[in-house]
């Protein structure tokens, strides 16, 4: 029977969420973005909360009180963990992201398997144990987010944590034999059996954890049910299970219909009349298939050149990791696609891809979502992807047509009403693309309304109350 649980949320991440811009002594604050952000938000919104992470300050200018005053309309209590310098390079562009993100993502050939920041990815993990232990008490639930912080729970173990700990991985979980490869594979493993709880996005990542605790822990008990898995491990008891992420439908769905949003979506479609707007929205990152998308759409313009000055595509990048020179190559490899598709294709009034590279407030990115007749989201690999959520949330008018990769995690939940393709088959993503311009508008109406019920049904509250449930824990 589930324990009724009246403490805090605890939500621990790598990042705070927001975007903190320090000139000189004016320090502001806005609010962040990014499917962990979109998704959590509203949980700790609704429930007294607080949320733990680096605030991103490198100089020391961020205090504790000025980060108080900055956030007091948050409406949730964020505390900070300071990061060095050396630790951000070691623990973040290192190991997480030069690790465990191509590792996870099956990209086998830019994983980096260095000992120096596998060393310093544990001392940095510790530190937020050491900083979750200050505020939180013993009623309170913990709940770990993602990749880089698998090793917290073991530090809070051995910090003498009693409370119920949890972890939830928004990435998606490799095979064994793509897993096999990290050296420090049984740490990881046996870090996360020191949960109380740890969700996946999908039943085929919960396959996969299942699949590397037989290999590297053949003494562990293991017991699959319909809906979760037991493991029991050195004496302990954790529960294993798929919980897709998802968004709060009701906010999207509302916004999109306000004025301001309407006024948005009504001039952005005033400057491309009489078309049907294909719309790309993807952070900038090698998993995203951004290239290959853009390759797709240049082959339905040689295929059916009628579609010319009648089908544009927006693309919209968001600012990612902008220091590492791997993404700065990777920018420059996408706008010189966009330029090049853009040479061969531009007659006078019509341009063929508009291309947008910075982040998108909440409204203008809803009106994007609103007017845009495609979405056209094609990652290689990807936990859920909430950009797909989000616009069926948005489409109030249930005009809309969603193409979707098989590979992001979201495909099995909105498969019925989306259209999925495999994005390395580029002239197979052309030909969807046709079909979807092509489509009536009473099989668009159908299928928008098939997601928009998957995605009303699945929101981010129920994706929590799953969780806690799977903990042992309900809300009082």
């Amino acid at each position: 029977m589930a324990e009724i649980f009246y403490g805090k949320f605890i939500i621990v991440s790598n990042r705070l969420p927001f975007e903190c811009e320090i000139h000189d002594e004016d320090i502001s604050i806005k609010p962040g973005s990014g499917g962990l952000i979109t998704a959590l938000t509203p949980i700790l919104k609704k429930h007294e909360g607080v949320w733990i992470g680096w605030d991103g300050d490198l100089n020391g200018k961020l205090s504790a009180d000025i980060l108080e005053r900055e956030t007091a309309s948050f409406d949730y209590t964020m505390k900070s963990v300071s990061l060095t310098a050396q630790e951000v390079t070691n623990y973040y562009d290192g190991f997480c992201n030069g690790t465990l993100w191509p590792l996870f993502h099956d990209y086998l050939g830019r994983a980096q398997f260095h000992r120096s920041t596998w060393r310093i990815y544990q001392d940095v993990n510790l530190k937020f144990a050491q900083n979750i232990i200050k505020y939180a008490k013993k009623e309170d639930f913990i709940w770990i987010q993602d990749y880089h912080l698998t090793l917290v729970g073991k530090h809070l173990r051995e910090l003498g944590a009693g409370q119920k700990l949890a972890f939830f991985l928004h990435i998606p979980f490799p095979p064994w034999d793509i897993f096999m490869r990290l050296p420090w594979r049984k740490e990881i493993i046996e870090g996360l059996l020191l949960y109380d709880s740890v969700g996946f996005q999908t039943a085929k990542d919960c396959r996969n954890f299942v699949q590397c605790i037989r290999r590297l822990l053949p003494e562990a008990k293991i017991t699959i049910t319909k809906k979760r898995i037991a493991i029991g491990y050195s004496g302990r008891q954790i529960t294993v299970g798929a919980f897709p992420i998802s968004i709060d439908f009701e906010e999207f769905n509302a916004i999109s219909q306000t004025e301001e949003v309407e006024k948005e979506a009504w001039f952005i479609h005033e400057n491309l009349p009489e078309k049907k707007i294909i719309l790309g929205v993807d952070r900038l990152d090698y998993t995203k298939g951004i290239p290959r998308r853009l390759r797709a759409f240049e082959t339905l313009l040689e295929k059916y050149p009628e579609l010319r000055e009648k089908a544009p595509l927006v693309q919209i990048v968001v600012p990612s990791r902008t220091t590492v020179p791997e993404y700065q190559k990777m920018k420059q490899n996408i706008e010189e696609t966009v330029g090049r598709i853009n040479g061969r294709f531009t007659v006078k009034g019509w341009v063929p891809i508009h291309y947008i590279y910075r982040s998108l407030s909440r409204m203008e990115l809803v009106a994007y979502y609103r007017t845009c007749e495609i979405a056209l989201i094609t990652p290689l690999k990807d936990g859920m992807n909430l950009v797909a959520k989000e616009y069926c949330a948005s489409c109030v008018a249930e005009k809309g047509v969603l193409i979707l990769s098989e590979f992001a995690g979201a495909a099995f939940q909105l498969r019925k009403g989306a259209i999925l393709v495999n994005p390395y088959n580029i002239e197979h993503v052309a030909e969807e693309l046709y079909r979807a311009i092509q489509m009536p508008l009473p099989e668009r109406r159908s299928r928008m309304r098939s997601l928009r019920n998957a995605v009303r049904r699945n929101t981010v509250f129920e994706w929590m109350d799953n969780f806690l449930q799977a903990t042992g824990l309900k809300l009082g």
